[in-house]
This record gives structure tokens, C-alpha cells and sequence, in this order.
């Protein structure tokens, strides 16, 4: 059987692939628009392919063969970069639609689109103590301006091409996916990896000071890279058709995670708080109900235990390479 990951050299799509190679999967394509050596991994044993997925005759490229496609690629990052770069993350629409073309072409059999939180509407993320966001809060839409958007609209185009031309499609909402080997520099890095970076490069200087963008009073769930995977697997190869969450259901606010980060280093820093800085929504969190009543399953990783092993992997690369962490 052959399986497709578009977006093979990104974070989530390389810890992908070393599971399928885990549980014995011979035949994988990764599909990444980067250069090998920006790849964060790459495996010698799997087929690894350099395409433009917004290109039509990539997709086809891409898909030819298959019968499972994971789509994970998209022009994105975190919220600094999702709220500056609102084109670039709209143009992805490209890639959704031009793989389920290619896909619906090539008779490919289970089809994965990695949608994302930031179609929920916005209007139920105005508090701190927000409401778990179940599946049916998407509608009436209002979700993330660009990003958001962009997910929103690629969920009904996978749902289409399932009702008009039988692709099996599977859609999951991502909340905020965490985990060593992933960003945690240069612009597109989410917060766990940021407030790591931050306080590592504290810790180093002897500073002993962090900027937080926001108040640090806005509340978020974070997904460790394992429960991910799982969640992502199960997803494909089950009868649930809408759009689902996929994400932890334990909430906490910006300030609490640079506690536990701060734990994990031994230190404690002096915060200032930048107000004018991209911050998102004022809470968001997952509501889980769905998935337990389809799976009999969750994320279960506890945030302090999946941050632990983060900081260490973070540490160990700004410990090798002091020019990064100057950043």
C-alpha cells in the first residue's frame, strides 16, 4: 500500500512517517515544497520528493500510485506569522483542492486533510474561561480571518468531493501541536517552542527576563506530537465523516505554561508583557466528546510531560549551535 504525506519534511509530517516506518510500512512518498536540508527529518528508506503542491501536475505527481494521502502541507506558522501573512495562507487552498482532484483522478482510497482550530468562530473565543469548543461551533463561520478561512474552506471541499465523487475523505481540526523537532525560531514557531526558546536564552545569558506577547492571560490547549499521530491515524482509517477535533482538553493560560517551563529550567524570570504583539483569540480549547464517543479516545499527554520533553530537545539544539540561540 502506498502512503502519501504532503508536507513529509514539515514537523508534524516527518514525525509521521518515522511511525509508519515504526509499524512497518515499506512503501511512503514524502511530499515537501523545502529543500532536503531544511527537511526537519528525512529517511533514506522512504521516497522522498520535492513539489509545489499548489501546481496542479504536482498534486498529480504526488498522489500517482496511491491509495492513502496524508494532506498536513500548508504555508503556515504561528500566530505571528498567521496574522501578518494572511495571502500566503490562503493561496493553501490551492494545494487542498488540486490534491483531491489528483486523488479523485488516481482512485485513491482514504484521503486525510489536517484542518485546524482556527476555524472556530471567533465570537466563542472572546474569554479566558472559554467553553470547550465542540464540532458545531464552526457555524455560523467567522473563523480565523486568512488562515482560518483557508481551513474552513478546504473542510467543505473535502466534503464535497466525498458526496459528488466518493473520495473517502477524513478531516481533523488540530489544536495546537507541540514536540521536539519542530520550529522553535525564526518567525513561525507556536508558543510552547517560543516561551522555550525564551527561556533557554535567558537561562544562557544569565537575563533573567522573558517578553510575552499579550497579557498572558489568554488560554490555549496544546497537543504533544504523540497523541497527534494517533489521533491522526485513527481518524483515516474510521467511518466519521465531518470534521472532528483532535486535541488536548486541558486548558491552560499563557502565564501557566511559562510556569511549568520556568519549572522545567529552574528559573524564574521577570515578564514583560507586549500588548501590541499578535496574541489570537482570548481562549480556545477542545472539546473532546466527539472523539470519545467514536474512538474511545483522547489526548492524554499531560502538558507538563510533553513541555519536559521539549525544553530538553530545544536545549540540546540552542546548546550546539550558540548562534541560534542569540536568536
Amino acid at each position: 500500500m502506498k502512503t502519501v504525506i504532503c508536507g513529509g519534511g514539515g514537523f508534524i509530517g516527518g514525525h509521521l512517517i518515522a511511525d509508519l516506518r515504526r509499524q512497518g510500512h515499506k512503501d511512503i512518498r514524502s511530499i515537501d515544497i523545502k529543500s532536503l536540508a531544511e527537511w526537519y527529518q528525512v529517511f533514506p528508506d522512504v521516497e522522498n520528493v520535492r513539489l509545489n503542491l499548489q501546481e496542479s501536475k504536482a498534486c498529480e505527481q504526488a498522489v500517482s500510485g496511491a491509495e492513502v494521502v496524508y494532506n498536513l502541507a500548508a504555508d503556515m506558522g504561528g500566530m505571528g506569522f498567521i496574522e501578518n501573512n494572511k495571502a500566503l495562507c490562503m493561496l493553501s487552498v490551492l494545494i487542498n483542492t488540486h490534491l483531491l482532484m489528483a486523488a479523485r483522478e488516481a482512485g485513491v482510497k482514504r484521503f486525510f486533510y489536517a484542518s485546524s482550530a482556527c476555524v472556530y468562530a471567533a465570537d466563542k473565543q472572546t474569554d479566558p474561561n472559554v467553553t470547550a469548543l465542540k464540532e458545531s461551533d464552526a457555524y455560523p463561520a467567522q473563523p480565523e480571518d486568512g488562515y482560518g478561512w483557508e481551513k474552513l474552506f478546504s473542510e467543505r471541499m473535502c466534503r464535497h468531493f466525498r458526496e459528488d465523487f466518493g473520495v473517502q475523505t477524513r478531516v481533523a481540526r488540530f489544536h495546537n501541536v507541540y514536540g521536539p523537532q519542530g520550529t522553535y525560531d525564526g518567525g513561525r514557531e507556536k508558543a510552547p517552542a517560543a516561551i522555550c526558546r525564551k527561556v533557554i536564552t535567558a537561562k544562557l545569558a544569565g537575563k533573567n527576563q522573558i517578553e510575552i506577547w499579550g497579557s498572558g492571560e489568554q488560554t490555549r490547549s496544546f497537543m504533544y506530537i504523540d497523541d497527534c499521530l494517533k489521533g491522526t491515524q485513527a481518524i483515516l482509517n474510521s467511518e466519521i465523516l465531518e470534521p472532528i477535533n483532535l486535541g488536548s482538553s486541558e486548558l491552560v493560560s499563557i502565564n501557566q505554561l511559562v510556569d511549568i517551563v520556568e519549572e522545567i529550567a529552574g528559573i524564574k524570570l521577570h515578564r514583560s508583557y507586549n500588548l501590541k504583539a499578535p496574541k489570537g483569540v482570548n481562549g480556545r480549547n477542545s472539546d473532546n466528546t466527539l472523539i470519545k464517543k467514536y474512538l474511545g479516545w483522547e489526548p492524554s499527554t499531560r502538558l507538563r510531560d510533553g513541555m519536559e520533553r521539549t525544553y530538553q530537545w530545544i536545549y540540546e539544539q540552542m546548546t550546539l549551535a550558540p548562534a541560534t540561540a542569540a536568536r
